[in-house]
């Protein structure tokens, strides 16, 4: 049988034939990057007709920073309670970042925080029901997969039982941090006390059966293959098929960024000359996740990693959504990002630059207000008179 050319695959996948793994390996190493883009584009604009960027106004609230996982590419957490810069934060200290939010129209927080071995379920428990009695009007996304299994290891029970009884407490949605690459090799040399691919999944696919809110991430640039990326997709669409397919929920976006290794163990180590990915690296991954991942509603670009003016090109490869205002990000700016507070008109002004609409949205993706509208830049311009 004949391989297909690159271009008769571009050709297809704007059409809107789903790819297979080794279609997608093969656009991701031989498609003409530019025609990429375009063809992720074609992808995005059948999904999202009108030239429209969202975007949420949110804050990361990073509740410890104590964590026994040593994953060798952060630089946030402390290995225990006693270290003198491990924190916990009090619910008054978490109060006072919700009313800082909520002072510039918020609606959700991204509470997360590392693997703590003293904090019981109990714990978490409590504190989303004080953040759901006190504050109604914000919406809990918290925790991820990985702190799931932790909170699961502590008490001696799986993690369906942790996570229906946090939904009982106040949980709305399970973001997807921690998934990192989902591949068991790569696992093995930079987390090994992580849960697998496979636990993360799990957690996940509990997470949708359940009604919350789920989005999924992916980070590139530990030394993998591009099989070895394309196979996490492969995972994300496999789960993605059968939550949908269930009970209609599955994840909302999918949200891409390259390691950070600066301040990291791996920025240490002897191998950090072979990590890291490219600009490249990142537009390509993009554009064919929104060719691959073709049950996802959302592709969001990461401003925070790869900084706004990236972000603005990867809206040419396929993104429809520019992420959050993040009021407060800790972990991946620990990793040595260039990271600052992004206000609301900056990011406005982005995507207007970028020749969208911006648009706020909640975490569904449920429109909230339009902010204004430029012209189509395919529109001629009236002449002066």
């Amino acid at each position: 049988m004949a391989v297909a050319t690159t271009e008769k695959l571009l050709h297809e996948a704007r059409a809107g034939r789903r790819l297979g793994f080794e279609e997608a390996v093969r656009l991701y190493r031989d498609a003409e990057l530019l025609e990429l883009g375009r063809t992720a584009q074609a992808a995005r604009f059948r999904k999202h007709p009108e030239r429209r960027v969202t975007y949420l106004i949110d804050r990361n609230i990073n509740y410890t920073n104590v964590c026994t996982a040593d994953c060798q590419f952060c630089a946030f957490y402390r290995p225990t309670v006693d270290h003198p810069e491990a924190y916990t934060l009090s619910r008054e200290a978490i109060g006072r970042k919700i009313e800082e939010l909520l002072e510039v129209g918020g609606t959700r927080i991204l509470m997360q925080g590392g693997h703590h071995p003293d904090l019981r379920l109990a714990w978490y428990e409590e504190l989303l029901r004080w953040l759901r009695a006190t504050y109604p009007e914000i919406e809990i996304n918290a925790f991820s997969p990985s702190e799931i299994d932790n909170i699961a290891r502590i008490e001696g029970i799986g993690m369906e039982a942790v996570l229906m009884r946090l939904q009982a407490a106040g949980l709305a949605g399970l973001p997807g941090g921690g998934a990192e690459m989902l591949d068991d090799d790569v696992r093995a040399r930079v987390s090994p006390k992580k849960q697998s691919a496979a636990g993360w999944l799990e957690a996940m696919r509990i997470a949708q059966r359940l009604g919350l809110l789920t989005t999924s991430t992916m980070v590139i640039g530990f030394g993998e293959g591009i099989e070895q990326r394309i196979g996490h997709l492969q995972k994300l669409r496999d789960l993605q098929d059968e939550s949908l397919r269930a009970h209609g929920n599955g994840f909302t976006a999918f949200i891409a960024w390259t390691l950070q290794t600066e301040n990291t163990s791996l920025g240490r180590s002897k191998a950090r000359d072979e990590l890291g990915a490219s600009a490249q690296d990142y537009l390509r991954l993009t554009a064919v996740a929104r060719l691959f991942l073709d049950n996802v509603p959302h592709i969001q670009a990461s401003w925070p990693t790869q900084g706004v003016r990236m972000a603005e090109v990867a809206l040419e490869f396929g993104c429809d959504d520019f992420g959050s205002t993040m009021l407060e990000e800790n972990v991946v700016s620990a990793a040595g990002t260039s990271l600052r507070q992004v206000a609301e008109i900056t990011l406005q002004k982005s995507i207007r630059g970028a020749g969208y609409v911006p648009a706020q949205r909640d975490s569904r993706y449920n429109v909230l207000r339009v902010i204004d509208q430029v012209p189509s830049p395919a529109a001629p311009r009236r002449p002066a008179a």
